[in-house]
């Protein structure tokens, strides 16, 4: 990977980042501050101004209403407006924030400079895994890397399709900390020698840390950035590895913390057998399952700042003829994207098979076996067969699967009470993931908005139907609103990452009720 024009953004990448940024920055203040007003227009209550907006899916150009008419808001006048607004409204002082969201627009100018320079990559899995230049499409600051120079994550970054070897450290029996089967691990390099056992660490990790006192023993086969930057594809193993990384991206440092590594063989084995008894007609999904995790102890940590996660590759699980995609690539767009080679017929169809391989399976999980999966975009992929055809659902990452504490019961973490439990699972499944995917089909064929959503409406009521009509799923269809996630309150907040705070938005699946 070259990057022939250097890392300083051009003009183009920087109003291209400011635009995005403001978009971002205008989804939260919409979702869980503002209140509409007249058509365009939006209320911001506790300082009483009042916000006119442009744009359908993606708001943009924001302008305030002064004593001289409407005056266009730059992207700082803006972050300005909403920390006056929250201060306001929560009484809190925040001077973070306000940083960290110019910071996410800085990283983002210099990525989509850097972006320029490459060349996408053949396979379009990888390609839809590196399409999320934007990042999460509502969160304020979702791009900020800490506050860090580019010289430190620029060349791990999935948005300028990074790709990179491992360095692989010789841990000695005394400092290895282990869990479930993280054998596979052994088999990116040659032998160590000496009693060390082998693992692999994240280069830019390990520039944090500043040195682990562990032996360099080589280097993997190149590994590629996946759209969670701390987890790496590598192709030749057909193994996936996710690592700690002391960096803040949007809500959380991503350290694999113990509490979360110490539960993951738990996890893994109440998902492995949450879809052994799914209805025979209904489609059955593939877990690309966190096998286990392998560290090195640095000093009191119990392995935290070195811990990797083991995780399936596509091969042993990817129906035959099927190509697997990132849900979250489709949603963004990337070369490839088979929505776009649809007519309004073709994405009926389309949306329709989605449905029936991601949202059946998610409902028995959580109704039959408690188990409430992290089913938003980043954590689903969705098989397309050579006409761009879903064919089959995918879901990876245990750390954030939570357990249904009646369930459940003496577990302890990671279980939630059912009526949180169900809010976290219909944010993930119904805001995060179908929200954005019918945008996705929608922005291509404005008609089949009102369809897409009666549709999506049946699949849920079949799935009422063939579950004895539970309560959730009843309130679900009758509801007026859903949970969304408030990523701006959060941040404004500084609540701990794991956090959940929900605002109300309305319910599509009422909405258009044929």
């Amino acid at each position: 990977m070259a990057f022939t024009d250097g890392l300083l953004p051009a003009a183009g990448s920087g109003l291209e980042a400011e635009s995005l940024a403001v978009t971002a920055l205008l989804n939260c203040l919409i979702r869980e501050v503002a209140r509409p007003a007249e058509p365009g227009t939006f209320l911001l209550p506790a300082s009483g101004h009042l916000l006119r907006v442009g744009g359908t899916r993606f708001p943009s150009a924001p302008a305030l209403r002064t004593p001289d008419g409407w005056c266009p808001l730059p992207l700082p006048e803006l972050v300005a407006l909403t920390a006056a607004e929250l201060r306001a409204a929560t009484g809190v002082a925040n001077d973070v924030l306000p940083a960290e969201i110019l910071d996410s627009r800085d990283v983002t100018a210099t990525l989509l400079a850097a972006r320029r320079t490459t060349v996408p990559p053949a396979d379009a899995y990888l390609r839809s895994e590196q399409a999320l230049v934007a990042g999460h499409r509502y969160h304020p600051a979702p791009k900020a890397r800490g506050g860090g120079r580019p010289e430190s994550w620029l060349h791990y970054s999935p948005e300028v399709r990074a790709s990179f070897p491992l360095p692989l450290l010789g841990v000695p029996a005394d400092d290895l900390v282990e869990d479930g089967d993280a054998s596979a691990l052994d088999r990116l390099g040659g032998l160590p020698g000496d009693g060390l056992t082998l693992l692999p660490a994240h280069p830019w990790q390990l520039e944090l840390l500043g040195g682990t006192g562990l032996r360099p023993v080589g280097v993997t086969a190149a590994a590629v950035a996946t759209a969670s930057i701390r987890t790496v594809y590598l192709p030749e193993a057909d193994l996936f590895c996710k690592f700690s990384l002391d960096v803040r991206i949007t809500n959380d440092v991503r350290r694999l913390w113990l509490h979360d590594l110490r539960r993951l063989s738990l996890v893994a084995a109440l998902v492995d057998v949450a879809f052994d008894d799914l209805p025979r007609h209904l489609p059955r999904p593939a877990v690309l399952r966190d096998r286990g995790w392998r560290s090195a102890r640095l000093g009191g940590d119990g392995g935290e700042a070195l811990a990797v996660i083991v995780r399936d590759g596509l091969g042993e699980h990817l129906l035959p003829g099927l190509t697997a995609l990132l849900a979250a690539g489709i949603s963004e767009g990337f070369p490839g994207n088979p929505l776009d080679a649809l007519d309004e017929d073709g994405a009926l169809v389309w949306w329709e098979r989605y449905l029936e391989h991601v949202v059946p399976p998610v409902l028995h999980a959580y109704l039959r076996h408690g188990v409430v999966l992290e089913c938003h975009l980043q954590n689903v992929l969705i098989a397309v067969d050579e006409h761009g055809m879903p064919g089959q659902a995918l879901f990876r990452d245990h750390e954030g699967i939570k357990l249904v504490a009646e369930r459940h019961p003496g577990l302890g973490a990671p279980v939630l009470g059912g009526v949180r439990a169900w809010e976290r699972l219909v944010y993930c499944l119904l805001t995060n993931n179908l929200c954005e995917i019918a945008g996705a089909v929608t922005a291509r064929h404005p008609r089949l908005r009102d369809e897409l959503w009666a549709r999506a409406r049946a699949a849920f009521a079949a799935a009422a139907k063939e579950y004895g009509d539970p309560p959730e799923l009843r309130d679900l269809l009758a509801a007026a609103h859903i949970p969304a996630k408030a990523n701006l309150l959060l941040r404004w907040l500084d609540a701990d990452g794991a956090a959940m705070r929900w605002v109300p938005i309305p319910n599509p699946l009422r909405l258009f009720t044929p």
